[in-house]
């Protein structure tokens, strides 16, 4: 038939898995050398630091959808998960883990969550 010399690469998944590979780059980045790393230079620089990454990221994100710029958005989106998933290899988290606490909610009302997150709050 036709010349093979202009078959595509293989796209990857894009689901959800994405995150899950994302992971295990972040988790192997720990022990990289911080100067050939930004996962691991960051990740050097702790929780805090990384927290406020995430927030900015997040408030970046926001600004975009309230501007209702769809590409900008998808790309801050990214930012924050990328950031995320840095946070949660700190914090000791799997996505294995929000995986989990995302399915115990499923099928709830976020009202009833919402309600039973503040009586937990007041109770102590």
């Amino acid at each position: 038939m036709g010349n093979n010399n202009n078959k595509k690469k293989a796209e990857p998944e894009l689901d959800g898995r994405i995150l899950d590979r994302l992971f295990a780059v972040v988790e192997s980045r720990k022990d990289a050398d911080p100067g050939s790393s930004y996962t691991a230079k960051l990740m050097r620089r702790g929780v805090p630091k990384v927290g406020q990454k995430v927030g900015e990221e997040a408030v970046e994100a926001v600004i975009e959808a309230v501007l209702g710029h769809k590409g900008k958005l998808a790309s801050e989106s990214a930012d924050l998960l990328y950031h995320l998933t840095v946070l949660w290899a700190l914090a000791g988290l799997t996505p294995d883990d929000v995986w989990a606490a995302l399915a115990d909610r499923e099928g709830k009302s976020g009202l009833e969550l919402k309600a039973a997150k503040a009586r937990a709050r007041a109770q102590g």
